[in-house]
């Protein structure tokens, strides 16, 4: 009996480690081929399985010190960072993604998720649209970069993903090098995501912000994320050569919106249930 109980456990661990694991994979082969896209999948997979989103959002940064240090250390190897844009977009995404998780830990966590539900989603038909539109070749410039890495850095910490879409995608789109935005966006995102790491502990350890479920499936799941990101990391390279990047940008676009939808539909009767959305509709309808 005693037997049994000790393999349904390690089932019941490993599960969720395989599964994360693969989700890990997939999102870092991706967001390396890319420049982004981790974050994005990562938090709807992690939210479509009930985690809440400020956890969701601490357990993918967790994962990323370790997956965007080896993205960084590759793409800094290969001469692929604009160091003038990076000293914009690095600063300035730290005290946005500094920012972000902040005002995430702070707020209930019903309304957290419809919102970042919704963001989501939006990113998903933005990256599905940039897959149609493709991307243009201009002289690049820096001008308005600095509020690009804010904004990037604020919707990464609260959406638990977003840096790559906001940043690489709008960069790309100005006319910028694809190589070097990639190489740059991933480099400037291993300190973006270390602050925002060092912001979630600080709110765990002051009481703002509370882990939910067991520390062993949690761990296991956080193992997963990063175990996949690690061993996803140097196929990425071999990704671009042989899979168009406007097809796997236009498969996370629909990824993303199909999982959007799909918790929208879940979340909606608790929206309708809590409290605080009660109170918020009755103003508005005011």
């Amino acid at each position: 009996m005693a037997f049994s109980f000790d393999v349904q456990t390690l089932v019941g661990l490993l599960q969720p480690l395989a599964i994360f694991l693969a989700i890990g994979f997939f999102a870092q082969l991706v967001d390396g081929a890319l420049g982004m896209a981790y974050g994005v999948i990562s938090s709807t997979s992690l939210l479509a399985f009930g985690v809440p989103p400020a956890q969701a959002s601490a357990m993918i940064h967790a994962a990323e010190c370790v997956t965007t240090a080896a993205s960084g250390a590759s793409h800094l190897s290969h001469k692929n960072v604009d160091w003038p844009l990076f000293w914009r977009l690095a600063p300035a995404g730290i005290l946005g993604g500094v920012f972000g998780a902040y005002v995430i830990t702070g707020f209930n966590q019903t309304l957290v998720k419809a919102i970042v539900i919704v963001y989501l989603g939006i990113l998903g038909v933005f990256i599905l649209g940039r897959a149609f539109r493709g991307l243009r070749e201009s002289p690049p410039h820096l001008k308005h970069v600095v509020p690009i890495g804010l904004t990037g850095g604020f919707l990464d910490a609260s959406g638990g993903g977003g840096w790559g879409p906001v940043v690489a995608s709008t960069l790309m789109g100005r006319g910028h090098t694809p190589r070097y935005v990639i190489g740059t966006v991933n480099t400037a995102e291993f300190f973006v995501t270390m602050a925002i790491s060092a912001a979630f502990i600080w709110s765990f350890v002051s009481g703002r912000f509370h882990i939910e479920g067991g520390p062993q499936q949690l761990g296991m799941a956080l193992a997963g994320l990063l175990i996949g990101g690690v061993i996803a990391a140097p196929l990425a390279g071999r990704v671009t050569k042989i899979v168009p990047a406007r097809f796997l940008m236009g498969a996370v676009g629909v990824l993303v919106i199909a999982l959007s939808i799909w918790q929208g539909v879940e979340v909606w009767p608790r929206i309708l249930a809590d409290a605080t959305a009660q109170q918020l509709a009755s103003l508005l309808s005011r």
